[in-house]
């Protein structure tokens, strides 16, 4: 039997792109899909049925799914997605947090209602609905939750302070729940993905077909890590990197503290900036991993 048969799915932004990627691939294998997208331009003006024709075209292949269009940066809409959940299907399984808007622009010439809105959609969004969700996995003792990250966060890109902070900051929600999971099942990762979606045809100079993309950044090459990240044998606390057929990881390195005791100086730490800055030998470090070598003695 599928990992996922009649498992609930949430999927936010699943009107296009990434997220209608995950969720034909959810339903083709069993689940019951929630198809969350408020229908907005890549930018987040607006709103359409697009959750409306990933559902038709679930049903039309023999699947299960509905519909909710509202938005997740609005708690009550946020909420909404998981109630519609849980009245169609009675709980929630797995949410994926997918939902996202691009409004790029170098830091000099970045209007801060572009940030706060990028800041809601993105990092506000994932914790409403997570937030929403977060109760039914505690009680029942399971729950799978993908947040989506970017490189943008991650290592930086210009031109993204807005997106770069709001995907960096899903590494600090996952960091975070990882941790107050542990003990109920409930498996919390990172996606970091690579495809052509129409998001991309925001930046400026960039044309894309989001209904022909390019096979090699097609959306569905990213969707198996979050089957993966979904599955009863999910990892936990991990950044997945996807996309052109490429599958990666990346994390958090610490190397070994230098010690200088109550009168260190500024000078002291001079003398040593090289070894302070080195790190050939530093070794992976989390919250988590620091919870389990506890729990181990």
């Amino acid at each position: 039997m599928s990992d996922f048969q009649d498992k609930v799915v949430v999927i936010t932004g699943a009107g296009g792109g990434l997220g209608k990627a995950h969720a034909l691939e959810f339903a083709r294998r069993g689940a019951k899909v929630v198809v969350n997208d408020l229908g907005g331009s890549g930018d987040g003006v607006g709103a359409s049925d697009m959750a409306d024709a990933v559902v038709e075209e679930i049903t039309g292949a023999g699947g299960t799914a509905i519909a909710n269009k509202a938005s997740v940066a609005d708690m009550a809409g946020a909420q909404s997605i998981i109630d519609d959940a849980v009245s169609a299907f009675g709980t929630i399984d797995i949410l994926v947090n997918n939902a996202g808007i691009l409004r790029d622009k170098s830091f000099k010439n970045m209007d801060m209602g572009d940030w706060d809105l990028v800041m809601n959609v993105h990092l506000n969004g994932t914790g409403y609905v997570t937030r929403a969700a977060w109760p039914i996995m505690y009680e029942k003792n399971y729950g799978r939750i993908v947040l989506t990250s970017s490189t943008s966060g991650i290592y930086g890109n210009f031109g993204q302070a807005n997106y770069g902070a709001a995907k960096m900051g899903m590494l600090g929600i996952m960091n975070v729940l990882a941790i107050e999971g542990l003990s109920k099942n409930i498996k919390v990762n990172c996606l970091a993905p690579a495809a052509e979606t129409r998001l991309i045809g925001t930046i400026p100079g960039v044309e894309v077909d989001p209904d022909n993309p390019d096979p090699m950044r097609h959306p569905r090459l990213v969707t198996p890590a979050v089957l993966l990240m979904c599955a009863e044998d999910a990892p936990t606390n991990k950044t997945i990197h996807a996309g052109n057929g490429r599958f990666s990881s990346s994390a958090t390195f610490v190397n070994e503290a230098l010690e200088f005791g109550v009168d260190v100086t500024y000078e002291d730490l001079l003398e040593k900036k090289d070894q302070l800055l080195d790190l050939s030998n530093a070794n992976e470090m989390s919250g988590l991993i620091r919870v389990m070598k506890a729990q181990k003695g």
